[in-house]
Protein backbone atom coordinates (compact mmCIF):
# COMPACT_ATOMS: atom_id res chain seq x y z
CA UNK A 1 0.00 0.00 0.00
CA UNK A 2 2.79 2.42 0.94
CA UNK A 3 4.77 1.46 -2.17
CA UNK A 4 1.72 2.11 -4.35
CA UNK A 5 1.26 5.54 -2.73
CA UNK A 6 4.91 6.43 -3.39
CA UNK A 7 4.65 5.24 -7.00
CA UNK A 8 1.52 7.36 -7.44
CA UNK A 9 3.22 10.42 -5.91
CA UNK A 10 6.35 10.09 -8.08
CA UNK A 11 4.24 9.55 -11.20
CA UNK A 12 2.68 12.97 -10.66
CA UNK A 13 5.92 14.33 -12.09
CA UNK A 14 8.38 16.86 -10.67
CA UNK A 15 6.14 19.76 -11.73
CA UNK A 16 3.56 18.51 -9.22
CA UNK A 17 5.32 16.62 -6.44
CA UNK A 18 8.10 19.20 -5.90
CA UNK A 19 5.51 22.00 -5.35
CA UNK A 20 3.72 19.72 -2.86
CA UNK A 21 6.99 19.10 -1.01
CA UNK A 22 7.79 22.83 -0.99
CA UNK A 23 4.31 23.63 0.37
CA UNK A 24 4.60 21.01 3.14
CA UNK A 25 8.14 22.16 4.00
CA UNK A 26 6.89 25.75 4.20
CA UNK A 27 4.21 24.71 6.67
CA UNK A 28 6.72 22.70 8.71
CA UNK A 29 9.01 25.72 9.12
CA UNK A 30 6.06 27.92 10.15
CA UNK A 31 5.70 29.88 6.92
CA UNK A 32 2.23 31.34 6.44
CA UNK A 33 0.08 28.84 4.50
CA UNK A 34 -0.67 31.43 1.81
CA UNK A 35 3.05 32.14 1.27
CA UNK A 36 3.91 28.42 1.33
CA UNK A 37 1.18 27.77 -1.25
CA UNK A 38 2.41 30.56 -3.55
CA UNK A 39 6.01 29.31 -3.21
CA UNK A 40 4.95 25.78 -4.17
CA UNK A 41 2.94 26.93 -7.20
CA UNK A 42 5.72 29.29 -8.32
CA UNK A 43 8.40 26.60 -8.23
CA UNK A 44 6.09 24.33 -10.23
CA UNK A 45 5.75 27.06 -12.85
CA UNK A 46 9.53 27.41 -12.85
CA UNK A 47 9.94 23.70 -13.55
CA UNK A 48 7.38 23.84 -16.36
CA UNK A 49 9.18 26.81 -17.92
CA UNK A 50 12.58 25.15 -17.54
CA UNK A 51 11.28 21.93 -19.11
CA UNK A 52 9.97 23.92 -22.08
CA UNK A 53 13.39 25.53 -22.60
CA UNK A 54 15.27 22.23 -22.17
CA UNK A 55 12.86 20.55 -24.60
CA UNK A 56 13.56 23.36 -27.07
CA UNK A 57 17.27 22.72 -26.58
CA UNK A 58 16.87 18.98 -27.15
CA UNK A 59 14.61 19.27 -30.20
CA UNK A 60 16.89 21.89 -31.73
CA UNK A 61 20.20 20.18 -31.08
CA UNK A 62 19.06 16.57 -31.52
CA UNK A 63 18.74 16.64 -35.34
CA UNK A 64 21.92 18.74 -35.67
CA UNK A 65 23.91 16.27 -33.56
CA UNK A 66 22.50 13.35 -35.55
CA UNK A 67 23.61 14.97 -38.80
CA UNK A 68 27.06 15.72 -37.39
CA UNK A 69 27.43 12.05 -36.43
CA UNK A 70 26.32 10.95 -39.91
CA UNK A 71 28.28 13.61 -41.81
CA UNK A 72 31.63 12.75 -40.24
CA UNK A 73 31.05 8.99 -40.30
CA UNK A 74 31.13 8.58 -36.53
CA UNK A 75 30.33 4.97 -35.73
CA UNK A 76 30.77 3.51 -32.24
CA UNK A 77 29.10 0.38 -30.92
CA UNK A 78 27.37 1.61 -27.73
CA UNK A 79 24.28 3.79 -27.95
CA UNK A 80 24.10 6.85 -25.67
CA UNK A 81 20.47 6.92 -24.53
CA UNK A 82 21.06 10.05 -22.47
CA UNK A 83 20.43 10.38 -18.74
CA UNK A 84 16.81 11.42 -19.37
CA UNK A 85 15.46 7.87 -18.79
CA UNK A 86 17.39 7.70 -15.49
CA UNK A 87 14.52 8.96 -13.35
CA UNK A 88 11.82 6.75 -14.87
CA UNK A 89 14.26 3.83 -14.74
CA UNK A 90 15.00 4.31 -11.04
CA UNK A 91 11.44 4.88 -9.92
CA UNK A 92 10.09 1.98 -11.93
CA UNK A 93 12.08 -0.28 -9.59
CA UNK A 94 11.45 -1.17 -5.96
CA UNK A 95 14.83 0.37 -5.15
CA UNK A 96 13.44 3.78 -6.16
CA UNK A 97 10.53 3.37 -3.75
CA UNK A 98 12.84 2.37 -0.89
CA UNK A 99 15.25 5.23 -1.61
CA UNK A 100 12.79 7.91 -0.49
CA UNK A 101 12.12 6.79 3.14
CA UNK A 102 15.69 5.52 3.64
CA UNK A 103 17.37 8.75 2.53
CA UNK A 104 14.82 11.05 4.19
CA UNK A 105 15.21 9.34 7.56
CA UNK A 106 19.00 9.29 7.25
CA UNK A 107 19.05 12.95 6.22
CA UNK A 108 17.02 14.06 9.25
CA UNK A 109 19.25 12.04 11.59
CA UNK A 110 22.44 13.55 10.16
CA UNK A 111 21.01 17.08 10.44
CA UNK A 112 20.04 16.41 14.06
CA UNK A 113 23.55 15.25 15.03
CA UNK A 114 25.17 18.07 13.05
CA UNK A 115 26.85 15.93 10.39
CA UNK A 116 25.22 17.72 7.44
CA UNK A 117 23.80 21.16 6.75
CA UNK A 118 21.74 20.02 3.76
CA UNK A 119 18.07 19.08 3.90
CA UNK A 120 17.53 17.33 0.57
CA UNK A 121 14.09 17.92 -0.95
CA UNK A 122 15.24 17.10 -4.47
CA UNK A 123 13.32 13.83 -4.52
CA UNK A 124 13.57 13.39 -8.28
CA UNK A 125 17.37 13.24 -8.26
CA UNK A 126 17.30 10.39 -5.79
CA UNK A 127 17.28 8.47 -9.05
CA UNK A 128 21.06 8.80 -9.02
CA UNK A 129 21.69 6.89 -5.74
CA UNK A 130 18.99 4.46 -6.93
CA UNK A 131 20.80 4.01 -10.24
CA UNK A 132 23.98 3.22 -8.32
CA UNK A 133 21.97 0.66 -6.34
CA UNK A 134 20.81 -0.93 -9.61
CA UNK A 135 24.39 -1.06 -10.91
CA UNK A 136 25.59 -2.73 -7.70
CA UNK A 137 22.67 -5.15 -7.79
CA UNK A 138 23.62 -6.03 -11.37
CA UNK A 139 27.33 -6.34 -10.52
CA UNK A 140 26.87 -8.56 -7.47
CA UNK A 141 23.60 -10.31 -8.27
CA UNK A 142 22.46 -9.42 -4.74
CA UNK A 143 19.38 -7.21 -4.35
CA UNK A 144 20.14 -6.36 -0.71
CA UNK A 145 23.60 -5.09 -1.65
CA UNK A 146 21.89 -2.77 -4.14
CA UNK A 147 19.65 -1.41 -1.39
CA UNK A 148 22.59 -0.83 0.96
CA UNK A 149 24.67 0.79 -1.80
CA UNK A 150 22.14 3.62 -2.07
CA UNK A 151 23.21 4.82 1.39
CA UNK A 152 26.87 5.74 0.61
CA UNK A 153 25.70 7.16 -2.73
CA UNK A 154 23.30 9.49 -0.90
CA UNK A 155 26.03 10.38 1.62
CA UNK A 156 28.20 11.45 -1.34
CA UNK A 157 25.40 13.80 -2.41
CA UNK A 158 25.22 15.35 1.05
CA UNK A 159 29.00 15.68 1.42
CA UNK A 160 29.49 17.33 -1.98
CA UNK A 161 26.44 19.54 -1.40
CA UNK A 162 27.85 20.76 1.93
CA UNK A 163 31.33 21.17 0.45
CA UNK A 164 30.18 23.26 -2.52
CA UNK A 165 27.39 25.26 -0.86
CA UNK A 166 29.42 28.41 -0.11
CA UNK A 167 30.71 28.48 -3.68
CA UNK A 168 27.34 27.85 -5.35
CA UNK A 169 25.61 30.27 -3.01
CA UNK A 170 27.97 33.09 -4.00
CA UNK A 171 28.47 32.30 -7.70
CA UNK A 172 24.84 31.62 -8.56
CA UNK A 173 23.26 33.89 -5.93
CA UNK A 174 21.54 31.09 -4.00
CA UNK A 175 21.58 31.96 -0.28
CA UNK A 176 20.32 29.14 1.91
CA UNK A 177 20.38 26.66 -1.01
CA UNK A 178 22.73 23.75 -1.73
CA UNK A 179 22.82 21.61 -4.87
CA UNK A 180 22.29 17.88 -4.32
CA UNK A 181 22.42 16.81 -7.98
CA UNK A 182 25.19 14.17 -8.00
CA UNK A 183 25.72 14.41 -11.76
CA UNK A 184 26.44 18.13 -11.44
CA UNK A 185 28.48 17.87 -8.23
CA UNK A 186 30.91 15.13 -9.29
CA UNK A 187 33.26 17.26 -11.49
CA UNK A 188 34.09 19.72 -8.70
CA UNK A 189 36.82 17.42 -7.36
CA UNK A 190 38.63 18.00 -10.67
CA UNK A 191 37.75 21.69 -11.09
CA UNK A 192 39.26 22.94 -7.84
CA UNK A 193 42.76 21.42 -8.22
CA UNK A 194 42.79 22.35 -11.92
CA UNK A 195 41.87 25.93 -11.06
CA UNK A 196 44.73 26.00 -8.53
CA UNK A 197 47.08 24.82 -11.30
CA UNK A 198 45.76 27.35 -13.84
CA UNK A 199 46.31 30.16 -11.32
CA UNK A 200 50.02 29.29 -11.34
CA UNK A 201 50.58 29.28 -15.12
CA UNK A 202 52.12 32.64 -16.11
CA UNK A 203 50.10 34.45 -18.74
CA UNK A 204 47.26 31.94 -18.69
CA UNK A 205 46.33 33.01 -15.16
CA UNK A 206 45.66 36.52 -16.48
CA UNK A 207 43.02 35.45 -19.01
CA UNK A 208 39.55 36.38 -17.75
CA UNK A 209 37.02 34.74 -20.06
CA UNK A 210 33.84 35.30 -18.10
CA UNK A 211 30.79 36.50 -20.07
CA UNK A 212 30.89 39.81 -18.19
CA UNK A 213 34.52 40.45 -19.19
CA UNK A 214 33.88 39.35 -22.77
CA UNK A 215 30.94 41.76 -22.93
CA UNK A 216 33.07 44.63 -21.59
CA UNK A 217 35.90 43.98 -24.07
CA UNK A 218 33.91 43.00 -27.12
CA UNK A 219 30.65 44.85 -26.58
CA UNK A 220 27.69 43.22 -28.30
CA UNK A 221 29.71 40.03 -28.99
CA UNK A 222 29.74 39.35 -25.26
CA UNK A 223 25.95 39.46 -24.90
CA UNK A 224 24.59 36.00 -23.94
CA UNK A 225 22.08 36.02 -26.80
CA UNK A 226 24.85 36.84 -29.29
CA UNK A 227 27.03 34.07 -27.82
CA UNK A 228 24.07 31.72 -28.31
CA UNK A 229 23.64 32.98 -31.86
CA UNK A 230 27.32 32.37 -32.70
CA UNK A 231 27.31 28.88 -31.14
CA UNK A 232 24.13 28.01 -33.05
CA UNK A 233 25.71 29.11 -36.33
CA UNK A 234 28.83 27.03 -35.58
CA UNK A 235 26.83 23.88 -34.78
CA UNK A 236 24.66 24.45 -37.88
CA UNK A 237 27.76 24.65 -40.09
CA UNK A 238 29.23 21.48 -38.52
CA UNK A 239 25.91 19.71 -39.13
CA UNK A 240 25.94 20.79 -42.78
CA UNK A 241 22.74 22.82 -42.46
CA UNK A 242 21.74 25.27 -45.18
CA UNK A 243 21.36 28.98 -44.42
CA UNK A 244 17.71 28.65 -43.42
CA UNK A 245 18.22 25.83 -40.91
CA UNK A 246 21.46 27.35 -39.58
CA UNK A 247 19.77 30.68 -38.92
CA UNK A 248 16.82 28.94 -37.24
CA UNK A 249 19.16 26.94 -34.99
CA UNK A 250 21.12 30.10 -34.19
CA UNK A 251 17.94 31.89 -33.11
CA UNK A 252 16.85 28.92 -31.01
CA UNK A 253 20.22 28.81 -29.21
CA UNK A 254 20.00 32.56 -28.60
CA UNK A 255 16.51 32.02 -27.19
CA UNK A 256 17.76 29.29 -24.84
CA UNK A 257 20.49 31.54 -23.43
CA UNK A 258 17.98 34.35 -22.93
CA UNK A 259 15.14 32.25 -21.50
CA UNK A 260 17.09 30.03 -19.10
CA UNK A 261 17.93 32.86 -16.65
CA UNK A 262 14.28 34.01 -16.79
CA UNK A 263 13.10 30.55 -15.74
CA UNK A 264 15.70 30.30 -12.98
CA UNK A 265 14.43 33.58 -11.49
CA UNK A 266 11.13 31.78 -10.85
CA UNK A 267 12.93 29.26 -8.65
CA UNK A 268 14.54 32.00 -6.59
CA UNK A 269 11.23 33.82 -6.21
CA UNK A 270 9.75 30.60 -4.85
CA UNK A 271 12.63 29.45 -2.67
CA UNK A 272 13.70 32.69 -0.99
CA UNK A 273 10.84 32.78 1.56
CA UNK A 274 11.22 29.03 2.19
CA UNK A 275 14.98 29.38 2.80
CA UNK A 276 14.48 32.35 5.13
CA UNK A 277 11.77 30.54 7.11
CA UNK A 278 13.93 27.40 7.33
CA UNK A 279 16.84 29.35 8.79
CA UNK A 280 14.55 31.09 11.30
CA UNK A 281 13.03 27.74 12.30
CA UNK A 282 16.40 26.03 12.78
CA UNK A 283 17.74 28.97 14.78
CA UNK A 284 14.82 28.55 17.18
CA UNK A 285 14.32 24.79 17.30
CA UNK A 286 17.66 23.22 16.30
CA UNK A 287 20.00 25.22 18.52
CA UNK A 288 21.05 27.57 15.74
CA UNK A 289 22.12 24.89 13.27
CA UNK A 290 22.57 26.05 9.67
CA UNK A 291 20.28 24.08 7.38
CA UNK A 292 20.38 24.65 3.63
CA UNK A 293 17.68 23.39 1.28
CA UNK A 294 19.05 20.78 -1.12
CA UNK A 295 17.79 21.36 -4.66
CA UNK A 296 18.23 20.31 -8.29
CA UNK A 297 21.03 21.77 -10.41
CA UNK A 298 18.20 23.22 -12.51
CA UNK A 299 18.63 26.33 -10.35
CA UNK A 300 22.09 26.89 -11.79
CA UNK A 301 21.88 26.04 -15.50
CA UNK A 302 20.72 29.50 -16.54
CA UNK A 303 24.10 31.15 -15.92
CA UNK A 304 25.59 32.38 -19.25
CA UNK A 305 28.96 30.71 -18.55
CA UNK A 306 27.26 27.37 -17.94
CA UNK A 307 25.18 27.49 -21.12
CA UNK A 308 28.07 28.70 -23.31
CA UNK A 309 30.48 26.06 -21.96
CA UNK A 310 27.92 23.26 -22.31
CA UNK A 311 27.12 24.12 -25.93
CA UNK A 312 30.79 24.37 -26.86
CA UNK A 313 31.45 20.99 -25.22
CA UNK A 314 29.19 19.23 -27.74
CA UNK A 315 31.68 19.12 -30.65
CA UNK A 316 34.52 18.60 -28.16
CA UNK A 317 32.84 15.49 -26.70
CA UNK A 318 32.12 14.10 -30.17
CA UNK A 319 35.75 14.63 -31.19
CA UNK A 320 37.06 12.96 -28.04
CA UNK A 321 34.75 9.96 -28.45
CA UNK A 322 36.28 9.26 -31.85
CA UNK A 323 39.97 9.80 -31.08
CA UNK A 324 40.13 8.07 -27.69
CA UNK A 325 41.36 4.49 -28.19
CA UNK A 326 39.13 1.93 -26.49
CA UNK A 327 36.10 4.18 -26.14
CA UNK A 328 32.91 2.61 -27.53
CA UNK A 329 30.25 5.16 -26.48
CA UNK A 330 29.12 7.64 -29.10
CA UNK A 331 27.76 10.75 -27.28
CA UNK A 332 24.26 11.61 -28.39
CA UNK A 333 21.41 11.63 -25.87
CA UNK A 334 23.42 13.32 -23.13
CA UNK A 335 24.82 16.14 -25.28
CA UNK A 336 21.84 18.52 -24.93
CA UNK A 337 21.89 17.85 -21.16
CA UNK A 338 25.50 18.94 -20.68
CA UNK A 339 24.14 22.06 -18.95
CA UNK A 340 23.45 19.79 -15.95
CA UNK A 341 26.73 17.86 -16.18
CA UNK A 342 29.08 20.86 -16.24
CA UNK A 343 27.26 23.54 -14.22
CA UNK A 344 29.11 23.12 -10.89
CA UNK A 345 32.40 22.60 -12.75
CA UNK A 346 31.92 26.03 -14.36
CA UNK A 347 31.29 27.53 -10.92
CA UNK A 348 34.53 25.92 -9.74
CA UNK A 349 36.32 27.88 -12.48
CA UNK A 350 34.41 31.02 -11.42
CA UNK A 351 32.70 31.34 -14.80
CA UNK A 352 35.89 31.40 -16.87
CA UNK A 353 34.75 29.80 -20.14
CA UNK A 354 38.26 28.91 -21.39
CA UNK A 355 39.18 27.16 -18.15
CA UNK A 356 35.77 25.47 -18.09
CA UNK A 357 36.23 24.12 -21.62
CA UNK A 358 39.66 22.69 -20.77
CA UNK A 359 38.35 21.22 -17.52
CA UNK A 360 35.24 19.88 -19.25
CA UNK A 361 37.34 18.19 -21.95
CA UNK A 362 39.61 16.59 -19.34
CA UNK A 363 36.60 15.41 -17.31
CA UNK A 364 34.89 13.97 -20.41
CA UNK A 365 37.78 11.56 -21.04
CA UNK A 366 37.21 9.38 -17.93
CA UNK A 367 33.43 9.75 -18.36
CA UNK A 368 33.66 8.15 -21.80
CA UNK A 369 35.92 5.35 -20.65
CA UNK A 370 33.88 4.64 -17.52
CA UNK A 371 30.59 4.73 -19.42
CA UNK A 372 32.11 2.18 -21.83
CA UNK A 373 33.23 -0.01 -18.91
CA UNK A 374 29.84 0.24 -17.18
CA UNK A 375 27.76 -0.26 -20.35
CA UNK A 376 26.97 -3.97 -19.71
CA UNK A 377 25.80 -3.11 -16.19
CA UNK A 378 23.81 -0.10 -17.41
CA UNK A 379 22.05 -2.38 -19.89
CA UNK A 380 21.45 -4.90 -17.10
CA UNK A 381 20.06 -2.14 -14.84
CA UNK A 382 17.36 -1.39 -17.42
CA UNK A 383 16.46 -5.07 -17.50
CA UNK A 384 16.41 -5.40 -13.70
CA UNK A 385 13.98 -2.48 -13.50
CA UNK A 386 11.85 -4.00 -16.32
CA UNK A 387 12.34 -0.79 -18.29
CA UNK A 388 11.77 -1.30 -22.00
CA UNK A 389 14.60 0.06 -24.17
CA UNK A 390 13.60 -1.85 -27.28
CA UNK A 391 16.09 -3.84 -29.34
CA UNK A 392 19.06 -1.52 -28.88
CA UNK A 393 21.72 -4.02 -27.82
CA UNK A 394 24.25 -2.66 -25.29
CA UNK A 395 23.38 0.84 -24.08
CA UNK A 396 24.91 3.46 -21.85
CA UNK A 397 25.09 7.24 -21.56
CA UNK A 398 28.05 9.58 -21.12
CA UNK A 399 27.13 10.68 -17.59
CA UNK A 400 26.77 7.03 -16.52
CA UNK A 401 30.56 7.28 -16.34
CA UNK A 402 30.59 9.41 -13.18
CA UNK A 403 33.28 8.49 -10.67
CA UNK A 404 30.72 7.76 -7.87
CA UNK A 405 29.06 5.15 -10.11
CA UNK A 406 32.39 3.53 -10.95
CA UNK A 407 33.60 3.68 -7.34
CA UNK A 408 30.55 1.86 -5.97
CA UNK A 409 30.63 -0.80 -8.70
CA UNK A 410 34.36 -1.38 -8.19
CA UNK A 411 34.01 -1.54 -4.38
CA UNK A 412 31.13 -4.01 -4.53
CA UNK A 413 32.82 -6.24 -7.13
CA UNK A 414 36.23 -6.19 -5.43
CA UNK A 415 35.14 -6.54 -1.79
CA UNK A 416 31.44 -7.42 -1.90
CA UNK A 417 29.44 -6.03 1.04
CA UNK A 418 32.65 -5.05 2.84
CA UNK A 419 33.48 -2.64 0.02
CA UNK A 420 30.05 -0.99 0.28
CA UNK A 421 30.41 -0.70 4.06
CA UNK A 422 33.93 0.72 3.68
CA UNK A 423 32.71 3.49 1.35
CA UNK A 424 29.82 4.20 3.74
CA UNK A 425 32.19 4.60 6.70
CA UNK A 426 34.53 6.84 4.68
CA UNK A 427 31.63 9.11 3.67
CA UNK A 428 30.34 9.30 7.25
CA UNK A 429 33.87 10.14 8.38
CA UNK A 430 34.15 12.91 5.79
CA UNK A 431 30.79 14.39 6.80
CA UNK A 432 31.80 14.26 10.47
CA UNK A 433 35.15 15.91 9.75
CA UNK A 434 33.64 18.60 7.54
CA UNK A 435 30.70 19.63 9.70
CA UNK A 436 31.60 18.60 13.27
CA UNK A 437 35.39 18.84 13.47
CA UNK A 438 36.06 21.67 11.00
CA UNK A 439 32.63 23.30 11.50
CA UNK A 440 32.84 24.13 7.80
CA UNK A 441 30.57 26.80 6.35
CA UNK A 442 29.39 27.84 9.78
CA UNK A 443 29.00 31.35 8.40
CA UNK A 444 28.77 30.47 4.71
CA UNK A 445 32.45 31.17 4.00
CA UNK A 446 33.55 31.18 0.39
CA UNK A 447 35.72 28.34 -0.91
CA UNK A 448 37.27 27.39 -4.24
Amino acid sequence: MIAEAIYWFINLGSTVFIPVIIFVLGLCVRLKPSKAFISGITIGIGFIGLNLVVNLLQTSLGPAIKLMVSRYGLNLSIIDLGSGPGGPLAFSSTLGVLAIPITFGLNLLLIWVGMTKTLNIDVWNLWQPTFIGLLVWGATGNYLYGVIAMIPAFLMQLFLADLTQPMTSKFFGLPGISITHLMALSPILLAWPLNWLFDRIPGFNKIDASPETIEKRFGILGEPIVIGLIIGIGIGILAGYDITKTSQLAMEMAAVLKLLPKMISMFMEALTPIAEATQAFTQKHLHGKIVNIGMDAALTVGHPSVAATSFLMIPVALFLSVVLPGNKVLPFGDLPLFVFVFTILVAGFKGNIIRSLIGGAIYTVPMLYLSTWLAPLVTKAFKLANYNIGNKGTVSFVSAGLWPNALMVWASKAMSIFGIIAVTLVMLGLLYYLNVVKKYNQKEKEVG
